[in-house]
């Protein structure tokens, strides 16, 4: 008896694995140490709309386009 077709994630369905000009997919661990914030006040920064937008990757996961955290950075910098 074969076992049942696996059904596709979303990153495979829409192609998200692959290469893009906006860069990859940062997780939480990633921006943290980018953006040297905290875990809390990056939601917060979230919850006030002040910070780039998450995408969706599983129903569990999600990231942010690294190009999207670095313009957010280049655009605190230059407003410093």
């Amino acid at each position: 008896m074969s076992a049942p077709a696996r059904r596709p994630t979303l990153a495979e369905s829409k192609n998200l694995g692959r290469p893009s000009d906006r860069g990859r997919f940062l997780r939480i661990d990633d921006v943290i140490a980018t953006t040297g914030l905290s875990r809390a006040t990056i939601y917060r920064q979230i919850d006030a709309h002040a910070f780039p937008e998450q995408v969706r990757l599983t129903a569990r996961a999600v990231g942010w386009w690294e190009a999207s955290i670095e313009d957010w950075l280049n655009g605190r910098r230059s407003a410093a």
